[in-house]
This record gives structure tokens, C-alpha cells and sequence, in this order.
């Protein structure tokens, strides 16, 4: 049985930069990958999805070209070209991380871990031990559970990023983050879009108002939405769903995406280790993303707590901390989220709603794109700005859409990790012209 310091089952964006960190505080450290390096967000989410996004961004710029003196633009859509260059960005990032993993302290085996018990797993015909154990198996695609099977294929977000050819409809089942950043690019790519979504309205880790703004910018660009409606069938033509009224409707389509969120990847063989996990919520972990067995920690979309690629990395550094005695100040409690349609979205902390919802007493401050000058001279009027604060003055969140919002947002949270007040930030120097003085004028 080979021995280590610590072992990492799954080499994604929390499992990676765990054993990076850990490897250079002098750790010996295993990681167990079956797929590629970086996980989901290299290879079929964050990174591949943005690649498409900048696509997509071009694309809507080039609609407005003649506000910018460019007139009778004559240009030819390549997908495939979209696409190499996908690839090529990821081939890039995967080969980084690759390096990143041959650190001497570092040991990468390729297969598939499973555990033995609470100290051990085998993979690829050998078993290793450790006195520590982090699994960050990240996540799989949700589907929803109809009567019928579907008629016909349903992508999923990885099948949409490998896709061949550009579709001419797509119908897109749920308006969460997934949902509406291929509503946005594919609708910038010329793709009739459809989006039928079961809930109220689209995005609910954004506030209400933001949300449903961001949504009536996407309908105004062609993306048509059919909200509180339930899917009931997957037809060979498209997708058949009851809307709000209770009338069933059809929609036709080329191709449908599944976009109705994702679930923590869990395994059978995890209950020979004796923590806590269930199928729908992930692993059962503390405020330092100890399992049930308190050597056993896991981390990102696995413990259902934040599916997000940073907060998977910021997961695993503070674990390995726990591990070698090491205090650090990283706020898992604030984490901001960021939405790339087109215009972005992006939020951190409590919404006014949840506020409202939670009997908290706040003050709610608004400025607007619109009135911003950089956003003038960069024809990106569309956006809001909402600064949710105490009647004393703490930062309890803050939630926009519009050009670089999730730049805004970040500030925010750096703001908030360090306990700034709304009064403070009115009272710093904020480079004219810029974007973030939207944020400035809000807090005044």
C-alpha cells in the first residue's frame, strides 16, 4: 500500500489548487482523476462557455456597428472556427494544470478512486493510504423526470459545447445560470431561442428586480421565455409544456437543451469511508468542510453548498489549512456569483427580497448605467445597480446587470470581506471615467 500525506479524489478546480497549496507546504499528495484535469469548469462548463460568450459578444457588437461610423459590414458566421478555438482554449488551460500537477510533491494517477475504508482507496490496481482525505468530485447534470421518455436526444450543457453545427431553434428547458448564457449566445449566433422555465422568473440566485430586467434585455434582443410553465413531454419535433394559464402548448425545435441545474457527484463506495451523503444534497460537511469522518473533508460542487469553480478553490486552500494548523481569513459566507449574458449579471450577498424574506431591516440603494459616462461611451446604457446596506451602513449585499457587472460585484466583496462600510466606499477616489462608479454613486 503506498502512503502519502494527503489524498484528493478528483482533480477539478477545488481539487487541483488543494493539492498545489498542499504540495508546496510541503506535502505528499495524491490526486485521483478519471477524465481530464480542471474538472467541469475546464472542460464542459466555466471556461469552454465563456470562450463562446466572447464569440457571442463580438457578434452583438457587430449588430451595433454602425453607431460606431463602421457602415455595410459584410462578414460570413464560422461555427466550426468558434469552436477550434474552444478547443484550443481549453487544450491550453489542461496543459497548464498539467504542469501545475507534476510538482514533486505531487503524485497524478489517472482512474477512477474508490475507497476501501475510511483511510484507504484503490485506483488503477494500486491502494494508497493517508492520514488525510479530501473528495472533491464535482457534479453532474440534472434531468427532469417526465412520464414518457423522450422521443428524441436531449443535450445536455456538455453536448452543447460539443456540438457540431450551429442549430437554426433551440429550445432551452430552465432559466438558471446554465440556461441563460446559452440563451444569450446561441440567440447571438443567430439560433432561434426558446426558454421554458417552471419558476416565476429566471435566475433566482439574482435579485427579483435585477433578474427580471436582465430577462426583458434578453427578450428585447429575440430570446423568447415561457416562465411559471411545466415541460411534460420531449417530442421527435420539440417540447411539449403547460404555461400559467394551464394551456398546453408545443414548441418546435432542432435541438432542446436540459438545463435545470446540476447535482453533486456521489458514489456508492463512499459509504465504506462512513460519512454522511445522500444522493440529491452531496456530502453532509462543517463550517470547514469536514464530513462526518472528521479526517474526510470534501469540497466544491460535491457538498452542494456553492457550485462555483471559486469557491471550490477557496474551499480546498482553507481545508489544507485546517490540516497543517494554519489560521486564514477566507469568508466562505461571502461569495460572489457572476452570470455572463449578454449584459452580464452578477451578485454577492443578500438580495432585497431575501431581506424582506428574512425580517432584515436594510436600506436598499440604486444607480443605473444610463447615467454613467464610461457606459455612454461604450453604447452600454442597459444595466442597474442595486447596494443593500444596514441602517447603520454594513454592506449586506449587492446585486446588477449591465456591461462588467461582475467586475462591480467583485468589488464588492473585497469591500464586504473587510467589513467596509457604504459610508466609506462613497468616501474613495474612484477612477472618471469608469464603470465602477456606478458603484460609488450608489453608495452615495
Amino acid at each position: 500500500m503506498k502512503e502519502a500525506d494527503l489524498l484528493i479524489i478528483g482533480a477539478g478546480p477545488g481539487g487541483y489548487r488543494a493539492a498545489d497549496y498542499a504540495a508546496k507546504q510541503g506535502l505528499k499528495v495524491v490526486v485521483f482523476e478519471t477524465e481530464h484535469v480542471g474538472g467541469t469548469c475546464l472542460n464542459v462548463g466555466c471556461i469552454p462557455t465563456k470562450s463562446f460568450a466572447r464569440n457571442a459578444e463580438m457578434m452583438q457588437a457587430l449588430k451595433d456597428s454602425e453607431i460606431f461610423g463602421l457602415n455595410e459590414l459584410d462578414y460570413k458566421f464560422d461555427f466550426q472556427k468558434v469552436i477550434q478555438r474552444k478547443d484550443g482554449v481549453i487544450s491550453s488551460l489542461r496543459s497548464g494544470i498539467e504542469t501545475l500537477l507534476s510538482h514533486p510533491n505531487i503524485t497524478l494517477v489517472r482512474g477512477e478512486a474508490q475507497f476501501l475504508d475510511s483511510h484507504a482507496v484503490v485506483a488503477a490496481g494500486e491502494e494508497y493510504t493517508a492520514p488525510h482525505i479530501i473528495v472533491a468530485t464535482g457534479s453532474v447534470p440534472k434531468t427532469l423526470r417526465l412520464t414518457e421518455p423522450a422521443a428524441r436526444p436531449v443535450l445536455d450543457s456538455s453536448d452543447l459545447l460539443s456540438i457540431d453545427h450551429l442549430p437554426k431553434s433551440l429550445c432551452i428547458i430552465g432559466a438558471g445560470v446554465i440556461g441563460m448564457e446559452f440563451a444569450s449566445i446561441f440567440n447571438a449566433f443567430g439560433t432561434q431561442v426558446t426558454v421554458v422555465e417552471f419558476l416565476k422568473e429566471c435566475l433566482p440566485v439574482l435579485d427579483a428586480d435585477i433578474a427580471k430586467r436582465l430577462r426583458k434585455s434578453l427578450e428585447k434582443q429575440g430570446v423568447t421565455f415561457h416562465m411559471q410553465s411545466s415541460v411534460t413531454a420531449i417530442t421527435e419535433s420539440g417540447v411539449v409544456f403547460t404555461d400559467k394559464k394551464g394551456k398546453t402548448m408545443a414548441i418546435e425545435a432542432d435541438e432542446v437543451l436540459m438545463a435545470v441545474g446540476r447535482a453533486p457527484r456521489v458514489f456508492d463506495h463512499f459509504s465504506k469511508a462512513g460519512f454522511e451523503f445522500a444522493e440529491r444534497t452531496g456530502i453532509v460537511v462543517n463550517e470547514h468542510l469536514q464530513t462526518t469522518v472528521p479526517h474526510i473533508y470534501a469540497i466544491g460542487d460535491v457538498n452542494g453548498r456553492q457550485m462555483l469553480a471559486h469557491a471550490a478553490e477557496m474551499q480546498g486552500i482553507h481545508v489544507v489549512n485546517q490540516m497543517i494548523g494554519k489560521d486564514d481569513d477566507i469568508r466562505l459566507d461571502i461569495m460572489p456569483a457572476a452570470i455572463f449574458t449578454q449584459p452580464e449579471a452578477a451578485c454577492v450577498g443578500l438580495s432585497e427580497d431575501q431581506c424582506k424574506e428574512q425580517g432584515i431591516d436594510y436600506i436598499c440603494k440604486k444607480s443605473f448605467w444610463r447615467a454613467n459616462g464610461k457606459a455612454l461611451a461604450m453604447n452600454e446604457t442597459e444595466g442597474m445597480l442595486k447596494l443593500l446596506a444596514s441602517p447603520q451602513g454594513a454592506i449586506l449585499g449587492c446585486h446588477a446587470y449591465g456591461a462588467h457587472a461582475a467586475d462591480l460585484i467583485q468589488e464588492v466583496s473585497v469591500l464586504m470581506c473587510r467589513n467596509t462600510t457604504i459610508h466609506q466606499l462613497a468616501n474613495m477616489v474612484h477612477i472618471h471615467p469608469t464603470l465602477s462608479e456606478i458603484l460609488q454613486t450608489a453608495a452615495e
